[in-house]
């Protein structure tokens, strides 16, 4: 049997999260509609294991029609009573409520004439930081530029978008490499970072 290859320590052996480790987290992310649906994830993890929400991740997409912020954004008070009762998603009624703010807020963005995408992507400039972390207590829970991150959009109107979980954001959509140096991903996820892989 050939060994499993080295992985960060977080994704353990289950097979739903080394899938996420080994094909998604890490890989710089640039769609409108899915940095959405990472942003508000992450929100809805707050509190909670991230496997926790990955295994509610379509669940979720379905309940939220795929996080598509236009629909989202129209979601009346019964709406949200009903997703209330969906068992497949985290139903707490502030982190419910919380989705249909900020899409509301991003669309509020976009009339602005702001692109989504490129207001957090400016947290990092435009690209892809390379961290050489060594072992996963190296890893920061929150940095300057997560602060900023944070900072920004609850002044656009956002909320649970605290530094922690921005940081986790940029983590979860490739915006830093926090894959340790050691991990298989790391050198991988560097390369996609060289080539580039903004449209």
């Amino acid at each position: 049997m050939p060994s499993s290859p080295k992985r960060c320590a977080w994704c353990g052996d289950d097979p739903l999260y080394q899938a996420y480790h080994d094909n998604e987290w890490g890989v710089p992310l640039y769609d409108r509609n899915r940095l959405f649906e990472f942003l508000i994830l992450e929100g809805a993890q707050a509190g909670l294991s991230w496997i926790t929400v990955l295994r509610k991740r379509e669940a979720y997409r379905e309940a939220f029609d795929g996080f598509i912020p236009e629909k989202v954004a129209r979601y009346t008070e019964a709406r949200q009573q009903k997703l209330l009762q969906n068992p497949g998603i985290i139903r707490n009624r502030l982190k419910v409520a919380s989705a249909v703010r900020n899409a509301k807020a991003l669309l509020a963005m976009e009339k602005a004439g702001d692109d989504f995408s490129e207001f957090l992507w400016q947290f990092t400039r435009g690209a892809p930081r390379q961290n050489r972390w060594r072992q996963l207590s190296d890893i920061p829970a929150s940095t300057a530029e997560s602060d900023a991150m944070s900072k920004a959009l609850k002044q656009r109107g956002f909320n649970f978008v605290g530094s922690t979980i921005c940081y986790a954001f940029m983590q979860a959509t490739g915006m830093v490499n926090d894959h340790v140096v050691d991990c298989f991903r790391y050198k991988e996820c560097g390369q996609k970072i060289n080539k580039g892989t903004r449209p």
